[in-house]
């Protein structure tokens, strides 16, 4: 799948959502259709899908309906049940956000030399080697949802997010590669059971972000088909999924 067919499925995805807003904001179908129709074309000129998935659920709607639908911040806080300097706020957040976003490299497969080598560094607990292939800049988000609130995680720099993700040996039997947001990343999934999603945004050769969602209200409604793992196979007689 390209980035153009990965863009389109996204916004797919989150149209009935968002024309749902349109609607009460416009009150008119067909001018909620045009409305959604303009926000694709922006959207798919500037490729902040990527970026979108990362914001919190406020932000984003704060953002599209102003940046894009151009809704005054007056209806976007009573859409939210927030002030309107606080509807500013949330916009202002994601837009700062939106524009610092790292354009990622569009070798796919260097992409996963790059990702496998990190995994790898991780296996072995090799700290030199992490940091050869993370950006010195390198964000971690961990999103441990709800159920799972004292795993999230904020980790900025690389000597940082090396001493953390050394700590992942024991889970690399159960990392399976996966295409994530259109890149190479990861699923972690032992004993067949889905435990993480990672993306990865990998700029000049240097991982500069990863994404890990451990929440598991949100992996639970993703549709992720996971074929068993070398010890997990039929065949090593311990049994499948």
């Amino acid at each position: 799948m390209d980035e153009r067919e990965w863009l389109t499925e996204r916004f797919e995805h989150q149209r009935p959502q968002l024309r749902a807003v349109a609607y009460r904001m416009l009150g008119s179908v067909s001018e909620a259709d045009d409305a959604l129709q303009e926000a694709w074309l922006r959207i798919r000129g500037q490729a902040l899908l990527v970026v979108l998935e990362a914001l919190t659920p406020a932000e984003r709607l704060a953002f599209v309906l102003h940046d894009v639908f151009g809704v005054p911040f007056a209806d976007i806080a009573t859409t939210l049940d927030r002030s309107e300097a606080a509807a500013q706020q949330l916009a202002s957040r994601a837009r700062r956000r939106v524009r610092n976003s790292p354009e990622p490299d569009r070798d796919l497969a260097g992409h996963r030399r790059v990702v496998d080598a990190f995994f790898a560094a991780s296996r072995d607990g090799d700290f030199d080697a992490l940091l050869e292939v993370l950006d010195p800049d390198v964000d971690l988000r961990i999103d441990g949802g709800r159920q799972r609130a004292d795993a999230s995680l904020l980790l900025h720099g690389a000597d940082a997010v090396a001493a953390h993700t050394a700590t992942y040996s024991k889970l690399y039997p159960f990392v399976r590669p996966a295409l994530v947001n259109g890149a190479a990343g990861a699923v972690v999934a032992p004993r067949g059971r889905l435990l993480s999603v990672m993306a990865f945004t990998v700029t000049n050769g240097k991982i500069v972000q990863i994404d890990a969602l451990l929440d598991p209200e949100r992996l639970a409604r993703l549709d992720v088909r996971l074929p068993p793992t070398a010890n997990e196979c039929p065949s090593s007689g311990k049994g499948s999924r």
